[in-house]
């Protein structure tokens, strides 16, 4: 009986992804994470007195949200229960309180909940949790790809702590790797594999940060290799290539790494850095990326942080948005690389930008400021009577085709820092001598009255 037990577990392990037989069972066997377990952190205090508080991982794919989760449990003296967000409902959460219940008042023994995709419940189903977890029956794990902020209900994340996994580092990678090639009980050890170290690189570079991903691709060579038994196999990069597809580049179009690459692009542009630029730019492209998206937002970089430095900026990247539409994939991103590069390059001033919102914030503040008699039109006799466009003079009558006029509201003109204040960075500097001079002339004219002769 002893023997046919061993057969049974010995196939449900081999039954079960390497991924999941070399899971974790203790903190001394977790690697990565150490600024949330390192001795006299938070998390670890609270392991080594029991006194673990609802909190939500918050992670990539593959960092170890799970796995951490159960090993908490089992360093605890709690009972642990989980489901996932996908499969369970409120009908579940109820089940599983009835149980931390009866568990609490036949042996005081807490129940720690692991909820895995926790952003998948909608808002009703979240605020089940509230009571239960405010009143300490339950504490809660939840784990998420997807920023808290946005995905999990304002009550709920104010009675949990948010602790961010990070993505594995290469090192922490090639550990993990390593272990699993050698461990004879859970791992390949009886295989007597061994992994050159630039297939061991490549393992490490197509996971992405991802252990679980390591774990499988490690499988899946193994399986493909003809290794007869007993004897040690090696396995080549060649090889690696040769059994694993390319893993697409981590990236979700509609969640928050969209807007750390879109913001990694955008400020890359703005620092002045091409080659940061352009890495961007592509690693949004290989990952699918719309490229009228990117397009779109260098548009708007070329008003916002070029603006008339260099005005060529603006049809450089509207001209490469135009060529993109009309050439297409592949051979319009080179369109779009030639414009992140001139906006990369161009002299920077967000003039445009802080003289816009400048005149908006006034706008909200003052209201609807009447239009200064001498620039309205006067398209009736009754108008002119009542004085529209008096005084008002054509600025081709003059020389350099300026008169030292106000076009402003008469509470803003010669009462409000100008709107549009230009730098001193490439064409600029030429509309700021412009003005400055201009402005001279209208701040003289309003000393001297209407129809003075300076004017």
């Amino acid at each position: 009986m002893d023997h046919l037990k061993s057969n049974e577990q010995a196939a449900d392990r081999d039954r079960r992804p390497l991924a999941d037989r070399m899971r974790p069972q203790t903190l001394e066997e977790f690697s990565g994470q150490g600024h949330l377990l390192k001795e006299g952190s938070l998390l670890r205090r609270a392991i080594e007195e029991d006194r673990l508080f609802s909190v939500i991982f918050w992670g990539p794919p593959g960092s170890g949200k799970t796995t951490l989760a159960r090993i908490l449990a089992g360093e605890t003296r709690a009972w642990f229960t989980s489901f996932s967000a996908v499969l369970s409902g409120v009908k579940e959460l109820r089940k599983v309180v009835e149980e931390a219940e009866a568990l609490w008042r036949d042996s005081r023994q807490k129940t720690i909940l692991f909820v895995d995709e926790i952003h998948r419940f909608n808002k009703a189903q979240q605020d089940a949790f509230l009571p239960h977890v405010e009143s300490g029956l339950i504490t809660l794990i939840g784990a998420t790809t997807e920023n808290p902020s946005f995905e999990v209900i304002a009550p709920l994340l104010s009675r949990c702590r948010v602790l961010v996994l990070k993505a594995y580092s290469e090192e922490d990678l090639a550990r993990i790797i390593s272990r699993a090639l050698n461990d004879r009980q859970r791992g390949l050890g009886a295989l007597e594999l061994t992994l050159d170290p630039d297939a061991l690189e490549h393992l490490v570079r197509t996971a992405d940060g991802d252990a679980r991903t390591a774990l499988n691709s490690l499988e899946a060579v193994a399986s493909l290799l003809a290794v007869g038994e007993g004897k040690p196999g090696r396995i080549s990069r060649l090889q690696v290539e040769e059994a694993l597809q390319r893993k697409s580049l981590q990236y979700d179009k509609s969640g928050e790494e969209h807007y750390n690459l879109i913001s990694a692009f955008h400020k890359s542009l703005r620092g002045s850095d091409p080659d940061a630029a352009l890495y961007w730019m592509g690693r949004m492209l290989s990952a699918g990326e719309d490229p009228r998206y990117l397009a779109r937002r260098m548009v708007r970089f070329a008003s916002e942080d070029v603006g008339n430095a260099d005005p060529m900026a603006l049809n450089i990247a509207v001209a490469a948005m135009q060529a993109f539409s009309f050439i297409g994939l592949p051979e319009g991103e080179l369109a779009l690389a030639q414009a992140a590069v001139y906006l990369a390059t161009a002299p920077k001033s967000n003039a445009l930008y802080a003289g816009y919102r400048r005149v908006k914030e006034t706008i909200a503040s003052t209201g609807t400021l009447p239009v200064p008699l001498h620039i309205r039109n006067a398209p009736t006799r009754l108008m002119k009577d009542l004085g529209y466009g008096r005084d008002y003079r054509y600025a081709h009558d003059y020389e350099d085709a300026f008169v030292p006029q106000d076009y402003l509201p008469e509470a803003l003109s010669g009462k409000t820092p100008p709107f549009y204040r230009p730098t001193d960075r490439g064409y600029e500097r030429t509309i700021r001598d412009r003005l400055e001079k201009w402005r001279k002339l209208l701040e003289k004219a309003r000393k001297n009255g209407p129809g003075s002769p300076e004017t």
